[in-house]
């Protein structure tokens, strides 16, 4: 039968959500237990995904900036990549954000369990564990559980050159050949990667676009600058077969309107999407209601059909990102003890920490053309913005959509380097209800690339004097 333990609130899954929700029922006052499959806390953000990516995305756009300055009189020798090297530094990083959140975690006095958490009811847990099985009645739990990358059919699912978002950061070498199925934000995120370290890169999206429902204006600099560092980018296109070959090469088979082809790649990277982890979770032993595709169903108040059981981040739907994980996991932990919170947001920043960056927030030209959503828009080109010309990254662009009627901010993207820093001050006007006046008339400081989140709502206004404007 194993271990009977008790305790007040149990929280499963130790991503940004999970120890959030941990250490802020911690602070209010809740005995908490914390579980995770892995033995480090963090999960799949911090220990393959987020940060891994960015450190690596890093030494990439680095990489690019040395290359690009011999436009500018400055020309550096050609990089010796040391991949060993390179991981340990990734690994390196990783193990400093570990330590600090067991440190955290050992302050607020939050029990760690490693195992893997299933339901036997709505008041019981099953844990396996390596030395055998826990079995915890708990008060309250908040399902932090998580998604995993879902793969496509046809593809071998244990070939050592098939990789996923969660394999492909170990960087066990550099393929000669990388094909990404998948044009989305992970999939040309590490892409770009790849191609940095020595790769050549092809990317096949089943999809017309590159990061499918993303505004194309948005998109095509970034498209720009991949053709570049691709071998091939094929839209419209399907990967139909991968056959592994005696080599440990895979023959790929790619189907579009012009018919079929074959290609052979040292390795393939597949992302293709994520899907939630509730089939891990026994969920049918609880009275949890779950939809069509898996996710959890959860209120404003982060509430499942059980009014003891919470669940917050990827496994209760899309947008699945960290941040947005991290603040359900705030708001569950502040209900389950007692404090009005809720999950109120009007805008959810989205990044592609790409080179160059694309990040928005809020309604997108996309999403109000297929909803015949009225806007107005205000952008400004970085091709007249002088930090931009500066740096040479002058193909950027700022946009904001208002509302035709009041003015307020609706939506705001930005493409070009330090896009994700920037679009924090468009997610604050529209928290905020900010109207075209309110960012016109802020005073920004210049040169700086933040100035044109300003310049485009001065374009709205019709008070721009960066650009002359005919039949203002």
């Amino acid at each position: 039968m194993g271990e009977l333990r008790q305790t007040e609130l149990v929280v499963i899954g130790a991503g940004p959500g999970g120890y959030a929700a941990a250490f802020r029922a911690a602070d209010l006052g809740k005995k908490v237990l914390l579980i995770d499959r892995d033995p480090e806390l963090g999960g799949v953000c911090l220990n393959r995904g987020c940060i891994p990516s960015k450190a690596l995305l890093h030494i990439s756009k680095v990489m690019d900036e040395a290359t690009n300055l011999k436009r500018m009189g400055v020309k550096y020798g050609k990089p010796k990549i040391n991949i060993n090297q390179i991981r340990d530094h990734k690994n390196k990083i990783v193990s400093q954000l570990n330590s600090g959140l067991t440190q955290m975690a050992n302050a607020r006095k939050v029990e760690v369990i490693q195992g893997l958490a299933s339901f036997i009811s709505n008041t019981e847990l099953k844990i396996q564990t390596e030395t055998g099985n826990v079995s915890v009645a708990f008060g309250q739990c908040i399902v932090a559980g998580g998604s995993t990358s879902a793969l496509i059919p046809g593809a071998p699912k244990e070939h050592p050159s098939v990789i996923t978002s969660r394999t492909a950061l170990d960087l066990e070498d550099i393929p000669e050949r990388l094909l990404v199925i998948g044009g989305g934000v992970i999939g040309l995120e590490l892409g770009q990667v790849y191609a940095a370290i020595g790769a050549k890169v092809s990317v096949v999206e089943y999809l017309p676009n590159l990061l499918p429902g993303t505004d194309l204006d948005l998109v095509k600099p970034l498209q720009r600058k991949l053709k570049k560092q691709c071998e091939f980018i094929q839209v419209s296109s399907k990967v139909t077969k991968v056959e592994p070959n005696k080599d440990s090469t895979l023959t790929v088979t790619i189907k579009n309107e012009k018919g079929s082809s074959t290609e052979v790649f040292n390795k393939v990277l597949v992302s293709v999407g994520r899907k939630p982890n509730t089939g891990l979770l026994n969920i049918e032993a609880t009275d949890v209601k779950v939809n069509d595709h898996g996710f959890i169903q959860a209120d404003a108040y982060q509430r499942t059909s059980v009014k003891n059981i919470f669940a917050i981040g990827d496994i209760i739907g899309y947008p699945m990102l960290a941040h947005k994980a991290t603040h359900e996991g705030k708001v569950a932990a502040e209900v389950a003890s007692g404090h009005p919170a809720a999950f109120d947001v009007r805008a959810i920043p989205s990044v592609v920490y790409t080179d160059p960056e694309v990040a928005w927030a809020g309604l997108t030209e996309t999403n109000a053309k297929e909803n015949n959503i009225p806007y107005e828009k205000g952008e400004f080109p970085w091709s007249a913005s002088g930090k931009a010309i500066a740096m040479g990254i002058n193909q950027g662009k700022t946009k904001i959509l208002f509302d035709p009627e009041t003015k307020r901010v609706l939506g705001v993207g930005i493409v070009g380097p330090g896009a994700g820093d920037m679009i924090t001050e468009g997610a604050l006007a529209i928290e905020m209800g900010a109207d075209a006046e309110d960012i016109s008339l802020t005073v920004h400081p210049h040169p700086t690339l933040s100035e044109t989140v300003g310049l485009a709502a001065e374009v709205f206004t019709g008070t721009i004097t960066d650009l002359y404007l005919q039949n203002r």
